[in-house]
């Protein structure tokens, strides 16, 4: 089984994806703050190439393929952010890709996928999906790209963390939301790694409790149903190297509500001028609800995810 990627690991990657992807800000907002009673700052992956962190894992994952890999041809499975992530990658090295995204995959998503020229294969449930990208990879030889259980990937996602800690060296938490847990393996990684007294927080639905699951049942879990707004936390079970990582790197995971991650996306909104989509509002709805042990003006990083909301979710906003 592979390892987790070290420090210098990420670092690699680091370099692997310089000027490929966006530094992104790390924004304060006073006024969210004083709601949570914290001083907060704002990874913001919504305004990363793509609209999403997904782009860092692709673009290292790409750097270690081989030429064979490549000239067979890319598949993956993603209700949208890795499949964007991994179309664009694919464009940019003149490379073909399939991405296999459920039925309920957002429109705007599966749009940017076949813009970026990837071939999409659309229907099922994420538990379907799952099941039809391994069998379209054994039918046509294709190489499978995961989108969060690969020691690649998770490194790529890891400099999310890099930059907080060096935009923030005292940060005492970071708050991120887990869909398959390879943005928090990474990130939880860089951070504990670099600033072992930070804590690290997960933040799932309630309707996709993944790694909540997986951490309670001492395995990875396969979810019966998934039921939540937020699309981009919908994985239907963890992976083996997140798994760990989280159980070696996390602090605690909470669950919230999708009442909670709407009132999240408004609330940055309005405070912060951001977009972000459910995914991406997760780890701030936390914070705001209280779910969170940190102590009253704690330096607190949370990673806006993602950006990528249709416009139907918007208008459904409180």
């Amino acid at each position: 089984m592979p390892t987790l990627p070290t420090l210098d690991d990420i670092r690699a990657a680091r370099e692997v994806i310089q000027g490929r992807v966006h530094r992104t800000p790390l924004l304060s907002s006073r006024i969210l703050g004083e709601r949570a009673g914290v001083r907060l700052s704002l990874k913001a992956e919504n305004l990363q190439k793509t609209g999403s962190f997904k782009p860092r894992g692709v673009l290292n994952k790409l750097r270690h393929l081989s030429a064979d890999d490549k000239r067979r041809g890319l598949v993956t499975i993603s209700a949208g952010n890795h499949a964007q992530a991994l179309a664009y990658g694919a464009a940019t090295e003149g490379l073909h890709a399939t991405v296999v995204m459920p039925a309920h995959a957002s429109v705007l998503k599966v749009a940017a996928c076949r813009a970026y020229g990837a071939e999409v294969v659309l229907g099922g449930t994420m538990h379907e999906a799952f099941e039809r990208v391994h069998r379209l990879r054994d039918a046509r030889n294709l190489t499978l790209v995961h989108p969060y259980d690969d020691p690649h990937i998770i490194a790529g996602q890891g400099t999310v963390g890099l930059e907080i800690v060096e935009d923030l060296p005292d940060v005492d938490a970071v708050v991120v939301a887990i869909g398959g847990g390879g943005l928090i393996s990474g990130v939880a990684s860089a951070v504990k790694l670099s600033r072992p007294g930070a804590r690290v927080f997960g933040v799932e639905p309630e309707g996709a409790p993944t790694l909540w699951t997986a951490l309670r049942r001492h395995a990875v879990t396969r979810l019966d149903s998934i039921d939540t707004i937020a699309d981009g936390l919908t994985a239907p079970m963890a992976g083996e190297l997140t798994l760990a990582a989280v159980q070696r790197f996390v602090d605690e995971i909470v669950l919230v509500s999708d009442a909670e991650i709407r009132e999240a996306m408004k609330a940055v909104l309005q405070y912060a001028k951001l977009v972000v989509e459910p995914a991406g509002a997760a780890g701030l709805a936390a914070l705001l609800c209280g779910r969170l042990r940190v102590e009253p003006g704690a330096r607190v990083a949370v990673v806006l995810s993602g950006g990528n909301v249709d416009w139907q979710v918007l208008q459904s906003l409180p």
